[in-house]
């Protein structure tokens, strides 16, 4: 799709359609409630910090006048169906990660990670100040959400695999689960990308419905137990140097609000988002030698051969959707 096209005014019907059907607040002696849902489990490390974080810091600001109650992945709708729920009103908001929702509009990935991309604090600094946030506004507001950066994973491993990867040529043929631009790029080289929640992604690896897994980092990947599952992890992270999670409320929702409730939600969800990204950064590190050291998960460089090829093949991939 043609980037300077993705940003588009979405078309006033639908985007109509979607805000008149929107479920208002809870109201109960005066106060308001906010349902949210996660595309993660209520525990997941780092990842739930994000939407936990900002309920928190929400209901303290207000004095319990504005609060959200947090749904965990699949209480009130599958995961992936987060943004359909938010976006026609069943639920207020929602916490994911961009590049979940690109199959409804392609330039969302440019909001996620791009492969061989920037860092987590260039993410930060070019949706603060360099327009990101007003980008990441037009293209959610085609989903009839308003969009926040809520979180950051710091950079990602390469991956999970069961089988080696040696050569660029190792990835034809495989099943990986992989979105975005970086699924693209594996695509381009063979593979078959397959989006999938995270909760999934064990029970597919064990029994052989994929070969490999983007996940996140030592952090998380030790606590869903993919060492136990796959023989190699894989790095460096080409596919996603940060990981920006995001947050996303219902835009009928967001205009009912004060405008003193909209400044706690957008600063709540500044630190939620500094929040997750020092935790994944310290956690990460600590996960990382215990795989090592404990588990003895064989980590193995891709080769730089392997990494020129892909780098070459995430140049025509940008170019193509650009």
């Amino acid at each position: 799709m043609n980037r300077r096209k993705a940003l588009g005014v979405a078309a006033t019907g639908g985007l109509s359609t979607i805000l008149a059907t929107a479920t208002p607040p809870a109201f109960s002696q005066g106060r308001k409630e906010l349902r949210m849902q996660m595309t993660w489990a209520k525990g997941s490390p780092g990842l739930a910090t994000g939407a936990n974080t900002l309920a928190e810091f929400v209901g303290k600001a207000t004095g319990g006048a504005l609060t959200i109650k947090v749904y965990g992945a699949g209480e009130i709708v599958p995961p992936l169906q987060t943004m359909d729920a938010v976006s026609s009103g069943s639920l207020h908001m929602g916490h994911g990660y961009p590049s979940y929702w690109a199959g409804k509009v392609p330039a969302i990935n440019f909001i996620s990670p791009i492969p061989f991309g920037i860092t987590s604090q260039e993410q930060n600094a070019w949706l603060a100040y360099g327009g990101g946030q007003e980008l990441a506004d037009k293209l959610y507001a085609k989903l009839g959400v308003k969009f926040f950066p809520s979180g950051n994973t710091s950079v990602q491993a390469a991956g999970w695999y069961t089988k080696e990867v040696n050569s660029l040529a190792d990835y034809k043929g495989l099943k990986i689960r992989a979105g975005g631009i970086g699924g693209k790029v594996l695509q381009a080289a063979g593979a078959t990308p397959v989006q999938m929640s995270l909760g999934e992604v064990p029970q597919a690896l064990q029994s052989g419905a994929i070969d490999g897994a983007d996940f996140v980092g030592p952090y998380n990947d030790m606590a869903f137990g993919l060492h136990r599952v796959a023989k190699y992890y894989y790095w460096p992270g080409w596919m996603e140097p940060c990981g920006a999670l995001d947050c996303f409320i219902n835009l009928k929702t967001w205009e009912g609000l004060t405008p003193q409730e909209q400044e706690v939600i957008r600063v709540g969800n500044q630190y939620a988002n500094a929040r997750v990204l020092d935790e994944f950064v310290a956690k990460n590190a600590q996960a990382f030698a215990e795989l090592v050291n404990v588990h003895k998960v064989q980590v193995k460089m891709l080769s730089d051969d392997t990494l020129k090829g892909l780098g070459q093949l995430a140049s025509e991939v940008v170019r193509a959707e650009s």
